[in-house]
């Protein structure tokens, strides 16, 4: 598997565009590699729902934060509002990722 850069682009990477990449430098079967990617985010998603860190060596880590109740304020009206407490999901790149992405022009 060749490490070649990818050039930078407007549009976004979609699943379907791994599941194409898949494809194209391993050998696997167009549906074989949409089923590894489908599977790969599934595993994450899942993970994440039950509470557990997801750590990718060399890219990063997802973690989900819980944050606390706090007060707020409408933006529109001014108007004060209570923003209930949720958990959000994090990403800490990796040095290794930090590093790539300084590289590039």
């Amino acid at each position: 598997m060749s490490s070649t850069p990818v050039a930078p682009s407007d549009t976004a990477l979609t699943k379907a565009e791994m599941a194409d990449r898949l494809y194209e430098r391993v050998g696997l079967s167009r549906s074989e590699s949409k089923a590894m990617v489908d599977t790969f985010f599934h595993v994450i998603l899942q993970s994440l729902a039950q509470g557990q860190e997801v750590k990718i060596s060399g890219f990063g880590n997802f973690k989900l934060r819980t944050k606390t109740p706090r007060p707020g304020r409408n933006p529109r009206t001014g108007e004060s509002v209570d923003i209930l407490a949720r958990r959000v999901v994090t990403f800490h790149a990796s040095p290794k990722l930090k590093e790539l992405i300084q590289q590039q022009p």
